[in-house]
C-alpha cells in the first residue's frame, strides 16, 4: 500500500455549515458532493481528493495556509473570484510582500484568502524549479 496513490481528504473545520457550504459551492466554484453519514460536507477537487468540511461550533481557524489550490493563471483567478465575492489578503512582512494581493516566491506565485471562518486558503502559480528539477 502507499500513500501517494490513495485519494485524499483536505477536513477544515467551519462554524456554520451552511454558510459554508455556500461559500465554498458558490464563491469558490467547488462541486458540492452531500453530506457524509458523519455530518460533513464534501466536496469534489481533482482527481480522486475530496475536501470536507466538518461543523462545529467551537472552530477555530488556523494561523497557517490550510489549504492550496494550484491554477495556471493566478491573475485571472484572483480577478474571476473577486468576482464572486473573494476577498484577497495583501501582506507586508518581512520575507512576504503582495502587490496586487500576489507574493512572488521564487518560481511560484501565490496568493491568499480568508473562508468565512477566517481558515486561509491560497491560489499558486508553478511549481518551484527546486522541487521539479527544471
Amino acid at each position: 500500500m502507499s500513500l501517494a496513490s490513495s485519494p485524499a481528504t483536505t477536513v477544515l473545520p467551519v462554524a456554520n455549515g451552511a454558510r459554508s457550504r455556500d461559500y465554498y459551492a458558490e464563491s469558490l466554484g467547488l462541486e458540492f458532493r452531500g453530506q457524509s453519514a458523519d455530518g460533513n460536507l464534501i466536496f469534489a477537487l481533482e482527481g480522486s481528493a475530496t475536501l470536507a468540511l466538518m461543523e462545529d461550533p467551537a472552530a477555530a481557524p488556523s494561523v497557517h495556509t490550510v489549504m492550496s489550490f494550484e491554477v495556471a493563471d493566478i491573475e485571472a483567478s484572483i480577478g474571476d473570484l473577486g468576482t464572486r465575492g473573494v476577498v484577497f489578503e495583501d501582506y507586508d512582512l518581512p520575507g512576504l510582500k503582495t502587490t496586487d494581493h500576489i507574493c512572488v516566491l521564487g518560481a511560484e506565485k501565490a496568493a491568499w484568502f480568508k473562508d468565512p471562518d477566517g481558515n486561509i486558503l491560497c491560489l499558486h502559480e508553478g511549481t518551484p524549479a527546486e522541487l521539479t528539477g527544471k
